[in-house]
């Protein structure tokens, strides 16, 4: 009986540490796709370079609002006008194309 337990435990354990893999895979794709839609509105020359430093401000804290501060930050010493509704919203959609692009590699 401790034996099916044990193997429970042991596929509780692999599904979530599998989740998490997941989910951070799709987070670093949201943010690299913000990065590269800010640096577009922008007119950042360097998109990819731009990209990966939004990918990096995800690690400041736990969240999405460092990353949303960066780019805001961005907007504001370029004279970027866009809303906070508008960049989070901005945040939501892309989050839904992440999933999708990131669960389609995996098919």
């Amino acid at each position: 009986m401790s034996g099916s337990f044990e193997d429970r435990r042991k596929g509780y354990e692999s599904k979530w540490a599998h989740d998490e893999e997941l989910r951070f895979k799709i987070m670093a794709r949201r943010n690299k796709l913000l990065g590269l839609w800010a640096a577009a509105e922008m007119g950042v020359a360097d998109a990819d370079a731009y990209a990966k430093d939004v990918v990096r401000a995800d690690f400041a804290e736990p969240g999405d609002e460092d990353v949303f501060r960066k780019v805001r930050a961005d907007f504001e010493a370029a004279k970027i006008a866009r809303s906070d509704h508008f960049i989070h919203g901005k945040m939501e959609e892309l989050l839904a194309v992440a999933a999708e692009q990131v669960m389609n590699e995996k098919k």
